[in-house]
């Protein structure tokens, strides 16, 4: 990839076309890292869900169960099964919330944060072994071409 701010946009149909292409390589990309995952870390019963949770949480601190759905477009009621198995693990526990009683904060547990750590720091010795010549601009375009089709789909309802 190179950068090329200079091209014109793209007419709607091409647009279309390719970022349908994106798609096609997003869809499998998801599911190989979701095998991945769960492969990799079959003691500590990090699933994609339970391990989305623990990324949450390590990313913004402790959050309660509408935030979290909210926030990777999950239903509530999946993200209550990926906390429950997480708590049933010991990688996260409840705390009362003072903005809201019947909403807990959920926060990581020390042995929570351990897990989604050894989790991302497999991913990045994985990610390092990617060769060749990506620059910051390759994945910055990357970046905001998937953030556009996320925005498109905003208004999916996931509950």
């Amino acid at each position: 990839m190179t950068d090329h701010h200079d091209d014109p946009p793209l007419p709607p149909d091409a647009v279309a076309d390719r970022l349908t292409e994106v798609f096609a390589l997003v869809g499998p990309l998801y599911r190989r890292v979701q095998r991945k995952v769960e492969t990799d870390a079959p003691g500590q019963g990090l699933s994609v869900g339970i391990r989305a949770v623990l990324d949450l949480l390590r990313e913004h601190g402790p959050l309660t169960v509408p935030q979290m759905g909210r926030a990777q477009a999950l239903s509530r009621q999946f993200v209550q099964r990926m906390v429950n198995d997480a708590a049933a693990r010991d990688l996260v526990e409840t705390r009362p919330n003072p903005a809201h009683q019947r909403s807990p904060l959920i926060r990581l547990t020390d042995r929570g944060r351990a897990a989604i750590t050894a989790v991302t720091t497999r991913e990045r010795a994985l990610l390092r072994q990617i060769e060749g010549d990506l620059t910051d601009a390759d994945v910055t375009a990357c970046l905001r071409v998937l953030a556009r089709m996320l925005d498109l789909f905003d208004d999916v309802d996931v509950n």
